[in-house]
């Protein structure tokens, strides 16, 4: 009996030493780094571009917070620390989009923002990214002004800009139709839609100097309705139409064109379209060519870590993850990258926003998408292969497809280093690398 005391000492030592050891690891455990994600999470953006984008952030912070994210990722979170996520909308005029911009640095301090689809919110926050000096990584938003026209400091693109779409595009189609003579286009009146429709027009005119554009439309973004734009190039001779339309402005647009016929009169060459084939399915017409603003969705590559993020995101949402959530998916990744760099050369201790952004300069990582290059702007904005394809409904099936897919080199469809996008293209693309 006397030695009862004596174990129930023992087991309230070995109690209290467990307690103490468990709340000395809680106590060790890295503060999370708060990261501000924006994306369209209302209006008429949402559904097509902003929510898969969203998902694509959720499920891949999910893996990387519990570890099981596959190698070279599987290390929790970024250095170790879990990621907390403050979602934002960017729906909204561009002075709301940039007024959230400053209460997520400002008022929230997150350690990074990571965002934006409308190339009209980037160029808005960009000069106020680097005014705050606040780490900002864009997943979208395709023009090529944003690191050409003044060197940024704390912002970063991994994704590749429009460029790459609009000249990949125009190889693609003259493999289709080489004898091409009249072509049109029909793009958004701001900045996306101008300059992607500059860049293919550019494109073109050096490789079928002998083919001319016909009619050239910028209906305002968010139209919706494009009755007057379709009779107009139904009067075309046209060979092809080329658009860079998104959101529900391209989903409008091909419901109300092939229910005129338009589709059979020349073939819709969609830079973006990949983001519409699993919601209209049916009501894209086959002939459809089709871009996914890089190798994204079915035209990524076959690589155990896209294997993966597809099957987790069917696996979560029922339906395959299209190109807003692979780029998105870049975006973290290639931040989780140059955070770990930057951690790792300050022997494990966290690093500061000037560090991480030192790191981000120039890195090359493996993504869902393949492997991405930040190889322009100074090492902040990224380069990757790219590939287009063929639209058909399999009717037997009931799915979307994509055939006669045709790869592209980053170095082929991209500008150097040392030029800006229009600058090379009207060069006559030397260097290209195809």
């Amino acid at each position: 009996m006397k030695s009862v005391p004596w174990i129930i000492a023992g087991a309230a030592g070995l109690a209290l030493a467990s307690a103490g050891a468990a709340f000395a690891q809680q106590a060790a455990a890295p503060a999370p780094v708060k990261l501000g994600v924006v994306s369209f999470l209302s209006g008429p953006a949402a559904s097509p571009f902003g929510v898969p984008g969203r998902n694509g952030a959720e499920i891949l912070i999910e893996a990387l917070n519990s570890g099981k994210a596959p190698a070279p990722y599987n290390t929790v979170g970024f250095g170790g620390a879990k990621i907390d996520i403050k979602w934002v909308d960017e729906a909204g005029s561009t002075a709301q989009v940039v007024t959230e911009f400053r209460n997520l640095v400002q008022r929230d301090q997150v350690d990074a923002v990571v965002g934006y689809i409308s190339s009209g919110s980037c160029l808005a926050v960009t000069p106020v990214a680097d005014e705050l000096k606040a780490l900002t990584v864009y997943f979208d938003c395709g023009t090529p002004r944003v690191f050409e026209e003044k060197p940024r400091q704390y912002v970063f693109r991994p994704p590749s800009h429009a460029t790459m779409d609009n000249t990949a595009a125009a190889r693609y189609l003259l493999s289709k139709k080489k004898d091409i003579a009249l072509f049109s286009g029909i793009n958004q009146n701001y900045a996306w839609g101008q300059d992607s429709w500059k860049d293919f027009v550019a494109a073109m005119a050096v490789l079928a100097p002998k083919a001319k554009v016909d009619k050239e439309l910028f209906p305002k973004l968010f139209q919706g309705e494009y009755g007057a734009e379709i009779s107009t190039l139904l009067t075309s001779k046209s060979q092809a139409l080329h658009s860079s339309f998104w959101d529900g402005d391209q989903e409008s647009f091909i419901i109300q064109s092939g229910a005129r016929g338009l589709a059979k009169r020349m073939p819709y060459v969609g830079t973006t379209v990949e983001s519409a084939i699993w919601r209209l399915k049916d009501k894209i017409p086959d002939g459809t060519i089709v871009g996914a603003r890089g190798p994204h969705g079915p035209l990524a590559p076959d690589t155990p870590l896209a294997k993966w993020f597809k099957d987790i995101y069917i696996d979560r949402y029922g339906t395959p993850p299209t190109y807003p959530s692979y780029q998105m998916a870049i975006a973290v990744l290639g931040l989780k990258v140059a955070w770990e760099k930057a951690q790792g050369t300050k022997g494990g201790s966290r690093p500061g926003t000037d560090e991480v952004a030192k790191a981000f300069k120039g890195i090359e990582y493996e993504s869902p998408s393949g492997r991405v290059k930040m190889a322009l702007g100074g090492g902040h904005q990224g380069i990757q292969d790219t590939a287009y394809g063929t639209y058909r409904y399999n009717k037997q099936k009931q799915t979307p497809e994509v055939v006669d897919i045709v790869r592209y080199p980053a170095e082929c469809v991209n500008p150097p280093s040392d030029k800006t996008a229009e600058e090379w293209i009207k060069a006559g693309m030397p260097g290209a690398k195809c």
